[in-house]
C-alpha cells in the first residue's frame, strides 16, 4: 500500500479492512466459553455468539462476554427478591405479606422430599389434604369448620357456585368492590352461575331494602369489606346483627367476604375499627372468607369457615378441586397458624415491620446516610417524617407514623434516580414524591438496610464518575 510522507494512506489506497471476527468453531473451543456452554448449552451460545458479531464484535474475547452477558440475562428468573421501599406493607405487586420463618422452614421441608399431604401414617390409609389446616383453623377462628382455597376470590367464587348456583343473590350497591387486576364482584356472580340483586343505593342501604329484595329465588346474602376505599357523608348501612336477622328469617345463608384476614385488633398500629375474623363469624355471619397473604401474614391462600353444613357442601363441589390449594401452601398455611395459635404473631415480618417506633426507622436511617457519606458521592439524603399502610385491601386511608430517606441528586431528577434502583440485582422500589425519591424504612426489612445502603453509594458514585 501507498503512504504519504506523513506516514497515512494515500488518496489512491483503500481504508484498511477491520479484522474478521474469529469462527463460532473457533470461538466455542476457547476456556471462556466452558462455563456458558455447561450452563446453558451449545445452542444457545452459538445465537448469542452470532448476535454479538452481527452487533459488530470481533475479538473473541469481547464476543464472548457479550454473549455470557446476554445468556445470563436471557435465562435468570424474572420472579426475584424485591426491596419494599414504598412505605406499603402489603404490596400487591410485590407479593404482599413476605413469610415468616417458620413458613420458610415448612416449604423447604416438605418441597424437598415426599410428604403426607393425603396420607395417614397411622392408618396407612389416604388421608385429606384440608386436615393440614383443619383443626388449628377451627380452633384459632372459633369456627364450627373450615378448608383453604388458592385465594379469597376463590373461597367467594367456590361459595357462590356451591350455594347459590341459578339463585339469586343480594349484594349492596355500595359493596359491588372491584379489587386488584379482575376481582369484580359482580363478575365473580355471574362466573359462578348466580345471579346478582342489588340492594339499596350506592352510599345508603338499609334493613328495609334487604327485606324488600327477598323473594323466593334468593339463595344468598353477600355482603363485602369495602377494603380498597371507604364512603363519606351521607351514608347508612344495617348492623351486622341486623344483617343476621334477615338471613336467618329467610332461612338463607349469609356470607361475608371480609377479605382482609384481620386476626387481632390493629389499634396498637394506630388502625382502629378493623373488624376481626372471629368478630365476623360472632356477628352472625355462617360464612366468612378472606385472604391469607394479607393481615394474617401468610402466603396466598384464601379461608371459607363458618358453620360445618355449609364448608362441607362447598368442599364437596367440583369447583373444590380447581380451586385447592397445593403442598407448599398447606404447608406455610399450618406453620404459620401455629404461629398465631402459640401467640408469636409480633413476630411475622409484617408486624415486626409495622411495630417499630419511628426512633428506631430514625436510627436505621442515620446508619444508611453514614454509610453512603462514607462513598463521597453527590446524593443528598435527608431523614424525614412519613406515613406508611398496611395497604394490599386493607384498612383504606388508615396511616401510622414512619421515617423514609429522601434521596435527591444535583442532576437526575428523581424519576431517573428511582430507575436506577429498580434496575439493580435486587430491585428496590420506592415512591416519587415532591419531586424527590422517598426510601420507606417500615417496608424495608432490618436485614435490607445494608444492601440499600450499598445500592445508593454505587448509584451515588456512578453518577458523579459519569458512568
Amino acid at each position: 500500500m501507498e503512504r504519504s510522507q506523513a506516514g497515512g494512506p494515500t488518496k489512491d489506497s483503500k481504508p484498511l479492512r477491520a479484522a474478521h471476527p474469529p469462527s463460532i468453531d473457533s470461538l466455542l473451543s476457547e476456556a471462556e466459553a466452558a462455563q456458558p456452554l455447561r450452563e446453558y448449552g451449545r445452542e444457545a451460545l452459538k445465537e448469542e455468539l452470532r448476535r454479538a458479531i452481527a452487533e459488530g464484535e470481533t475479538a473473541a474475547g469481547a464476543i464472548l462476554e457479550r454473549a455470557r452477558i446476554a445468556l445470563a440475562r436471557r435465562f435468570s428468573p424474572s420472579l426475584r427478591p424485591a426491596i419494599n421501599a414504598t412505605g406499603v406493607l402489603l404490596h400487591t405487586n410485590l407479593g404482599r405479606a413476605p413469610l415468616g420463618a417458620e413458613a420458610r422452614d415448612a416449604i423447604s421441608s416438605v418441597s424437598r422430599r415426599y410428604s403426607t399431604l393425603e396420607y395417614e401414617p397411622a392408618s396407612g390409609a389416604r388421608g385429606h389434604r384440608q386436615d393440614h389446616i383443619r383443626s388449628a383453623a377451627r380452633s384459632l377462628f372459633g369456627c364450627a369448620d373450615a378448608i383453604a382455597l388458592n385465594n379469597n376470590a376463590s373461597a367467594v367464587f367456590l361459595a357462590l357456585s356451591a350455594l347459590a348456583r341459578g339463585r339469586r343473590v343480594l349484594v349492596s350497591r355500595g359493596e359491588l368492590v372491584a379489587i386488584g387486576g379482575s376481582f369484580k364482584i359482580p363478575e365473580i356472580l355471574e362466573a359462578s352461575g348466580a345471579l346478582l340483586s342489588e340492594v339499596g343505593t350506592t352510599n345508603r342501604t338499609t334493613i328495609k331494602d334487604y327485606r324488600r329484595a327477598l323473594t323466593p329465588d334468593v339463595g344468598l346474602l353477600l355482603t363485602v369489606h369495602p377494603s380498597n376505599y371507604e364512603i363519606r357523608g351521607f351514608t347508612e348501612h344495617p348492623e351486622p346483627r341486623e344483617i343476621a336477622q334477615v338471613a336467618r328469617d329467610a332461612r338463607i345463608p349469609w356470607l361475608h367476604d371480609q377479605g382482609t384476614g384481620c386476626i387481632e385488633p390493629l389499634d396498637e398500629f394506630g388502625v382502629t375499627g378493623e373488624a376481626t375474623v372471629a368478630s365476623c363469624l360472632a356477628d352472625g355471619a355462617d360464612l366468612v372468607t378472606f385472604s391469607a397473604d394479607k393481615l394474617f401474614g401468610g402466603p396466598q391462600a384464601g379461608f371459607l369457615i363458618g358453620r360445618a353444613d355449609l364448608v362441607t357442601q362447598a368442599s364437596q363441589h367440583p369447583v373444590a378441586r380447581v380451586v385447592r390449594p397445593d403442598k407448599l401452601t398447606l404447608a406455610a398455611l399450618s406453620a404459620t397458624l401455629a404461629v398465631w395459635k402459640t401467640g408469636h404473631w409480633r413476630e411475622l415480618p409484617l408486624y415486626r415491620a409495622a411495630s417499630q417506633p419511628p426512633p428506631v426507622l430514625e436510627s436505621r436511617g442515620q446508619s444508611i446516610r453514614e454509610t453512603v457519606g462514607k462513598a463521597k458521592g453527590v446524593l443528598q439524603i435527608e431523614i424525614v417524617a412519613s406515613e406508611a399502610l398496611f395497604g394490599g385491601g386493607t384498612s383504606p386511608e388508615k396511616r401510622f407514623p414512619s421515617r423514609a430517606l429522601r434521596v435527591t441528586h444535583p442532576e437526575v431528577n428523581a424519576s431517573g434516580l428511582a430507575r436506577a434502583l429498580r434496575e439493580s440485582d435486587t430491585p428496590i422500589v420506592g415512591r416519587v414524591e415532591e419531586g424527590c425519591l422517598w426510601l420507606d424504612l417500615r417496608s424495608i426489612d432490618t436485614e435490607e438496610d445494608s444492601a440499600v445502603a450499598r445500592a445508593l453509594s454505587e448509584l451515588s458514585l456512578m453518577r458523579q464518575s459519569g458512568q
